[in-house]
C-alpha cells in the first residue's frame, strides 16, 4: 500500500487485511498526520519515500515486499467478508494453476453501494505472484500487468473513493491535468466532435447501456458527472491550443 494523509482510513483497509497476511508494507511520503503511526499499530513496515507518481511509487512499494504472493490495496479500499473467503479458498489449491486473481471492486457513494453503471464490477486485478505482476499503465490510471493467467473471484472489494461529492469533483482537474499531458506527447489536436459526442456517449452507456439508473440517484449523478469530466478533458486541449496562440 502507498499512503499520504490517511490515518483516518488506514483501520479499515489495515483492520480488513490484518491477522491473516503474513506482512504489510505501507510506503507514504509528506504526511502531515498520524498515518505512519496508525499503520505500524498493524504491524506494518512503514517506509518513507518521495513521492514518484502512483504508478512508480506503487512499483517501489511491490519492490519491499518479500512473500511469494502479494495482495496490492489502496488506502480507501476494504477486503470484504466475501472476498476474504474467496482468496482462502483461492489458495486450497488453485494457487498453483494461476499467477494472480481478479475481482470486483464495489463504490459507496452518496449513501449506497453503487452496482451497475461504469464503476461496477470494475473488475480489479490485485492479488498476483510476485516476480509474476508489475504496475504498469499511464501515471493517473495505473493497473498490474500480468504474466500467465488471473482467476476470476466473486468477493467484492470495497472501495470508499469519494466520501464527498466536493472530494469527487475536485478530482476532475487533476485526471484532466494528465490527460492533456497524454494527448499533447501523442500529437493530437482539439476536436469538435470529441467534445460533442463523448460527454454524450458517456452519459448513455453508463446511464442506459450499463444500468446506472438503477442505482437511483447517486447513478445519475455519476452517469452526468463523467460526462461533465470527458468534456473537461477534451477541451483542455482547445484552451491550451488558444493559449499557445495567444502568447505568439
Amino acid at each position: 500500500m502507498t499512503a499520504r494523509n490517511e490515518g483516518r482510513n488506514l483501520p479499515r483497509s489495515l483492520g480488513s487485511v490484518a491477522g491473516w497476511v503474513e506482512e504489510i508494507v505501507v510506503v507514504i511520503n509528506d504526511c502531515e498526520d498520524n498515518t505512519a503511526e496508525v499503520a505500524q499499530s498493524f504491524g506494518a513496515k512503514v517506509i518513507e519515500h518521495p513521492w514518484a507518481g502512483y504508478r512508480d511509487q506503487k512499483r517501489f512499494a511491490l519492490a519491499q515486499t518479500t512473500g511469494e504472493w502479494v495482495l496490492a490495496l489502496d488506502a480507501d479500499e476494504e477486503v470484504s467478508e466475501q472476498l476474504r473467503a474467496d482468496i482462502f479458498n483461492f489458495f486450497q489449491g488453485e494457487q498453483r494453476r494461476f499467477n494472480g486473481a481478479i475481482f470486483p471492486r464495489k463504490v459507496w457513494f452518496l449513501g449506497r453501494w453503487i452496482t451497475h453503471g461504469d464503476w461496477y464490477p470494475d473488475f480489479s486485478l490485485r492479488l498476483f505472484r510476485r516476480g509474476k505482476g508489475q504496475w504498469s499503465g499511464s501515471p493517473e490510471h495505473d493497473k498490474i500487468e500480468l504474466e500467465g493467467e488471473a482467476k476470476r473471484l466473486k468477493g467484492d472489494l470495497h472501495h470508499y473513493s469519494h466520501p464527498t461529492l466536493n472530494s469527487y469533483t475536485a478530482k476532475i482537474g487533476v485526471f484532466s491535468d494528465y490527460f492533456l499531458e497524454r494527448q499533447l506527447a501523442a500529437g493530437k489536436r482539439w476536436s469538435w466532435i470529441d467534445c460533442l459526442i463523448r460527454p454524450w456517449w458517456r452519459f448513455f452507456r453508463a446511464y442506459v447501456l450499463r444500468l446506472g439508473f438503477l442505482d437511483g440517484f447517486p447513478g445519475y449523478y455519476i452517469a452526468k458527472a463523467t460526462a461533465f469530466s470527458t468534456l473537461v478533458r477534451y477541451s483542455r486541449l482547445y484552451e491550451h491550443e488558444r493559449a499557445d496562440k495567444t502568447s505568439r
